[in-house]
């Protein structure tokens, strides 16, 4: 399988129209065309724009992770020619409810469309999604067999198919709808940023600030990674991005290979964990807890920047321990010069986040933004595009769209199973009656589900099965809704920094030439506090914002002061204090500051 556009002038050339084709689509759904739908003469349902860009979105990814050319070419047409019928039969679906009994023909069609996504997920998701979303979708045909609390209602095949594809609860299910009316634009944003060449004003940038101190290209990585992983929304891709140039300068500086990786790695991790976007996840949670993505924002913040100011110590902490220096001022990007090159990307940025937090126009903030970038990026001489820069911008936007498609709907698959057959009841009730009345044992369980879950699927994929299954006991057990959420997230992006998968960890240390498994065990050290930072802001929700202003402030000081110390025991260093620890104190730091950090909890009864 392959990144096939950037070799094919051809096959560059469609993906850039049907990507533009999708986001026009996208966007005159949300009437941000003046208040009007132009398309209305066309899409006048909501599923007609969801049959309409599975059309456009479904063969791109036959086409973009190719496999045979001929067979990549059937299967695509294949894809426009079942959704393109779906298309046009949008009214008799809804009015002859044809998801509980569709046609012969439609139920055709119905499979057709069932195992071309299948097959689209492998290519864009991989084996192990495909096979965790193929058993699953057809577990509503055996659903009546399966042992004890893994029972369900049983439906026959023509009767899953045709709820997969006819219904809006599986294929077009909630991870896809929040896919097709909320990621998409965000999608368009953090390409656009990336293409203009926003990756690098924010590692100059960094550069410019922190280059200097005690270990600054580290501290340069967290920033720079933090900001850019918060667009991309992929722990590999920041990694592969970004780590090109973190990666050397950490080394340069004279910190080992497993060491720089493992830096990487934690910041790119983080970055996906900090608003303003956070990845497509956020906006699937947002979907599901139905509340303005603004409101999940807000809530990730504290726990995301908590995360970074650790890891902000940690290196503080080797760098004041191993005596790492900066590097010399005369060599690295001026703040001004780095400000007036680059100022409209902050300038994007601040509106984004205006629209986001102030006006709360979350549909409509990143085409605003993406406007503003491209338009301002014009006035550049060094990143002003041209023609072959659009095509490019417009056949990454077509890529990526067909990727995602694929993988939520995919994911929409399993939601569709577990939601006829009647399981996604069932399990929440056993989940509780096997953890009892203790909550700690519950979160313990999700914990370790979600990670397991992270390992065999995407972050996005892990998270929407637990949101279903799990998330639903642990609120019944007394916990704030939102916190669960934010947990499940957290302890599903794990796998990216912890052996044995540690796919995160594993893209750093190819670039830096360093041994996997020894990067993925100093990613888990230097990566730390987000092992502790879930189980505090679920016990204590004062930390995602939810509390009065007082408890809010006690919990973000104890925290901080609980985080200071636990680096502290573990790096045998205590940052501003510039103290070296023996053994003895180091345990006591640690003990002590993971008794500091969760002390809201317990002065509060939790």
């Amino acid at each position: 399988m392959t990144d096939a556009w950037e070799s094919n002038s051809v096959l560059r050339a469609v993906t850039a129209i049907v990507g533009f084709m999708a986001v026009v689509l996208a966007m005159d759904t949300l009437r941000l065309f003046g208040g009007e739908q132009w398309l209305s003469f066309a899409i006048s349902l909501e599923t007609h724009f969801y049959f309409a860009l599975s059309a456009l979105l479904l063969p791109l990814t036959f086409l973009n992770y190719r496999t045979h050319a001929v067979l990549d070419v059937v299967l695509a047409l294949a894809a426009a020619l079942v959704c393109g019928y779906l298309f046009t039969q949008a009214y008799a679906i809804v009015d002859e409810g044809w998801e509980f009994g569709a046609p012969q023909y439609a139920t055709w069609a119905s499979v057709g469309l069932w195992v071309l996504l299948l097959e689209a997920v492998r290519r864009a998701g991989g084996f192990a999604l495909a096979l965790i979303a193929g058993a699953f979708s057809f577990m509503p045909v055996f659903a009546e067999h399966l042992p004890g609390p893994f029972a369900g209602l049983a439906s026959s095949l023509s009767e899953t198919a045709a709820y997969h594809a006819l219904s809006i609860e599986s294929i077009f299910g909630l991870p896809f709808r929040a896919f097709a009316e909320l990621v998409i634009g965000f999608l368009v944003f953090g390409v656009a940023l990336q293409r203009t060449g926003g990756g690098r004003f924010f590692l100059d940038l960094a550069f410019s600030l922190l280059g200097h101190v005690r270990g600054g290209p580290a501290k340069v990585s967290i920033v720079a990674s933090g900001f850019m992983g918060s667009m991309s929304g992929s722990v590999v891709t920041n990694v592969l991005t970004t780590g090109q140039m973190t990666i050397p300068a950490m080394r340069s500086s004279g910190m080992s290979a497993e060491r720089a990786a493992a830096v990487e790695a934690c910041a790119s991790t983080g970055g996906v964990l900090l608003p303003p976007i956070m990845g497509s996840t956020a906006f699937v949670m947002a979907t599901f807890l139905d509340v303005p993505y603004y409101q999940v924002a807000l809530a990730a913040a504290i726990p995301a920047l908590l995360y970074f100011g650790a890891l902000f110590l940690q290196l503080d902490a080797e760098a004041g321990r191993d005596n790492l220096a900066g590097q010399p001022k005369e060599t690295l990007p001026r703040v001004g010069a780095t400000l007036r090159a680059g100022w409209f990307y902050l300038g994007a940025f601040a509106l984004l986040v205006f629209l986001l937090l102030v006006l709360q126009r979350e549909a409509f903030a990143p085409y605003y933004a993406t406007a503003a970038l491209v338009v301002l990026n014009q006035f550049s001489p060094d990143h002003r595009w041209h023609l072959s820069d659009v095509v490019d911008f417009l056949a990454a936007v077509g890529k990526l769209l067909g990727e995602l498609f694929a993988v939520l709907a995919g994911v929409g698959l399993i939601v569709g199973a577990l939601s006829v057959t009647g399981l996604s009841g069932t399990l929440v009730n056993d989940l509780l009656y096997l953890a009892g009345d203790s909550v700690a044992l519950l979160l313990l369980m999700g914990a370790a589900a979600s990670f397991m879950l992270g390992i065999g699927m995407t972050v996005t994929a892990a998270y929407i099965f637990l949101a279903i299954v799990l998330a639903p006991a642990l609120v019944q057990a007394g916990l704030s809704p939102m916190a669960v959420h934010l947990f499940i997230l957290y302890w599903a992006m794990l796998s990216f920094i912890t052996p044995p998968v540690a796919l995160g960890a594993f893209a750093a240390a190819s670039i830096a030439n360093a041994r996997p498994i020894a990067t993925g065990i100093a990613a888990m050290k230097l990566g730390g506090a987000i092992y502790l930072l879930p189980f505090l802001f679920v016990v204590h929700p004062a930390l995602i914002l939810e509390g009065t202003t007082t408890s809010v402030l006690i919990a973000i000081a104890a925290a901080i002061a609980g985080l200071f110390l636990l680096v502290g025991g573990m790096q045998g260093f205590l940052p501003l204090l510039e103290r070296r620890l023996g053994t003895f104190a180091r345990l006591v730091c640690a003990l002590g500051g993971m008794a500091v950090a969760a002390s809201p909890v317990f002065l509060t009864g939790g």
